[in-house]
This record gives structure tokens, sequence and C-alpha cells, in this order.
């Protein structure tokens, strides 16, 4: 079965880590530095009165005129992620990152070591901890799991059979669904509000109505498509971070400091002879926040010039000024070098087809990559001709 580890909020909870009292007063994440002004997840308090994730600033703080603002703190919730997923490899679970707080495991190989599913996913839940309020949902398919675990109680384990997948989403929201905010309210004013509801159109109506996004969503209210869990390769954990005798907001001051960083950070005896291909960008702001921003290389490199041009427009976005700047080699490539081989005419290059997957995965997520597969030819519904299926490979 594939299991689905998600904690609500996690953000929210990473950064209240740092003032932990106002996890019993009405607070909400504050809103991103650019873009609209809308606040992220809520505790229980601020719930209780009215405010919602995704309210807008200024229709929260009506609702609850005593709502605290908590900083981000993206750096903080890497390193608490991190903690938790390694905390699941070490019991013994492949684990596959979706987001932070959402990830997925299969049980196959750990049934037997633990005595059953429900006590392998006990075991997950103790090596998580009491204190994220986690809950695991299990199904044969990942969708019907990240459901089970979307509806699941805090520290519940809920395990849905393959015989029970169309009875247990059924009644769900569609808010479940990964839709445009229009297409919910689109199917709404269809009356289609429910799973159910939606996996009992014709698909073809649904692709007609709705396009790609409408037919993915249709396939996933019945079930979604049995795909694999990937584990995650081991993070290359090389660091190198540069403290500020005090604040500083100068770009250029920002730049040398930056090149600094990366000429260490590359030089470092544990990279040996790997190449890099994902870095991040993280800095401590004044305040108590953080900032972190990640990027994957079109190309695997070692140099510290082209790493430092890759990198430097991302100090622009600095939302204030810095009292810490940090670079991370997140992933590294094999100890390989990269000599290009001559190929013969029609031949397919297999490695660097790989490679250049691999890449595209790191850079926006697994699943991304995806194939044409060919269902029907004779529709002449253009969506129903082909979907697409992701690419294992």
């Amino acid at each position: 079965m594939i299991a689905c580890l998600s904690i609500p909020g996690f953000e929210l909870k990473a950064a209240l880590r740092r003032s932990p009292s106002l996890a019993l007063r009405p607070a909400a994440l504050a809103p991103e530095p650019v873009g609209e002004p809308l606040i992220g997840p809520v505790t229980g308090a601020a719930e209780a009165l009215g405010v919602r994730p995704g309210m807008r600033l200024g229709e929260a703080l009506a609702t609850c005129p005593a709502l605290a603002l908590v900083d981000r703190d993206p750096a903080a919730a890497e390193l608490a992620w991190e903690e938790i997923v390694r905390a699941l490899e070490d019991a013994g679970f492949a684990v596959e990152a979706a987001a932070l707080g959402i990830a997925y495991f299969e049980t196959r190989g750990v049934e037997r070591l633990y005595g059953g599913i429900e006590p392998a996913l006990r075991r997950a839940l103790g090596a998580v901890g009491p204190a994220w309020d986690a809950r695991i949902g299990a199904a044969g398919r990942r969708f019907a799991a990240l459901a089970a675990a979307s509806v699941a109680k805090p520290a519940q384990l809920l395990v849905v059979r393959d015989e029970e997948v169309g009875t247990f989403l059924a009644p769900l929201p569609l808010t479940l669904l990964p839709l445009e905010r229009q297409r919910y309210e689109e199917l709404e004013a269809l009356g289609v509000r429910k799973l159910g509801q939606l996996a009992g159109l014709p698909g073809g109506a649904v692709a007609e109505r709705l396009g790609p996004d409408g037919r993915r969503a249709w396939s996933l209210a019945r079930g979604g498509a049995a795909a694999r869990v990937r584990g995650r390769r081991p993070p290359a954990e090389l660091a190198e971070t540069l403290e500020f005798p005090e604040a500083v907001g100068n770009e250029l001051t920002l730049r040398r400091a930056l090149g600094a960083l990366v000429e260490t950070v590359v030089a470092r005896p544990e990279r040996r002879d790997r190449f890099v291909r994902k870095v991040a960008l993280g800095a401590r702001l004044v305040g108590g926040g953080s900032w972190r921003r990640s990027l994957t290389l079109r190309e695997p490199c070692a140099d510290a010039d082209r790493i430092r041009v890759a990198l430097a427009p991302r100090l622009a976005e600095l939302p204030s000024p810095v009292l810490e700047l940090r670079v991370e080699l997140v992933e590294l490539t094999a100890p390989a070098g990269r000599q290009l081989e001559l190929l013969a005419a029609g031949a397919e290059d297999r490695s660097r087809l790989s490679e250049g997957l691999r890449q595209v995965r790191a850079s926006t997520g697994p699943g991304s990559v995806c194939t044409v597969v060919e269902v029907a030819p004779w529709s002449r519904i253009p969506e129903s001709r082909a979907l697409f299926v992701p690419r294992d490979d």
C-alpha cells in the first residue's frame, strides 16, 4: 500500500517553534513579501473566530482584529521537514517528499518487519513525534492515500482498502483536487460539489468542458492512476554560512559575500569530483524571519563563477536587510565525468536523456515528466484521444 503523511499548516507550526505561546492565540502565517496579500495557515483559535487560510490580509484583520501575524521562516521549515523525513528513513521507509508537510512512502517492504500495515504506520507516526499533529492515510493509490490523510484526525491512521475507494471518495469535497479556483466555481455552478458527483460524469464530457485539467481531476475522483513511490536521494549536506556584524542591505556587498561563499563551498573536499545539480540560497533577516530560494542548474557543473552568476539575481528578491547569508549544495551528481560520446546516426543517448529528466524532476517535483499515450485515436474529442502518463525512467 501507499501511505501519505500529512501535517496541515506545517510552515506555520515550524515558524511557531520560535514563539510557542502564539499557538494558543489567534495567529496566521504572514503573506508572502511579493504577490497578493493572502495569509497562510492559521491556528485553531483563529479558525474558530472565522479566519481561513487564503483570506486577504485586510479581510482577516477585519474578521479578527486581535489576529497575530507570524513571520515566514522557510529556512526553519526546511530544517524541520528534513528532520522528519530523516526520522522516517531511519525507521526503514523510503520517503518521497511531495511538499512541505506531505510525504509518500510504501509499506510493502516493512510490513513484515513491523508485523502488518497498521503497526508499520504507527511506527511511522512514532518516528514523526506527537508535536506535529501528523496524520497518515493509506490506500492502493496515491490520491486516495492523500484524501485519507486529509480527512484523518491528528495522530490517526486511516486505511482505505481497494474495494472501499469509490465509497470513501464519493462524499469528499472537490477542494481535494488540484484545480484552479475558477474550475471549482464552474463545477459548483453545475451542481457538482463532491468527488462522487464528478466521478459519475462521463469522462469525455468533463474533458470537453474543462480540458486536460478537468480530465485529470475526473480521473483522480475515481481513485487516480497507480504510481510508484520513489525514495529520495540523500541530500548533499554541503553548506557555508557568513554572518555579518550588522544588517546588510547593499546589493554589492551581498554579491561579494555570495561569491566568497560559493567559492568556499565548491572547494570543499567533500564535493570531490561531483558536479552541482541543485543549489539553495538562504538568509536570516532582520526581525527574526528567514528567506530561502532554490535553483536547479540547467547543466550540472562545478564552476564557482557559473553558480554565482546563476544565484546573483535571487539577491534582488530579498525583502529586508540580511544578518546571515547561506549557500547550500542541495543535490550533487554521481562521481563520474561528463565525457561526451560520438553516436551512430539514429541512436538515442539514454544516459543524457535520463540526466535531463532528473534535472526536470528536481526542479518541478515528481510526476512532472509525462508521456503522451494514445488511448482513443478514433475519438472526435481531442482531449480524449490521448492521456498524460507519468514517466518512470
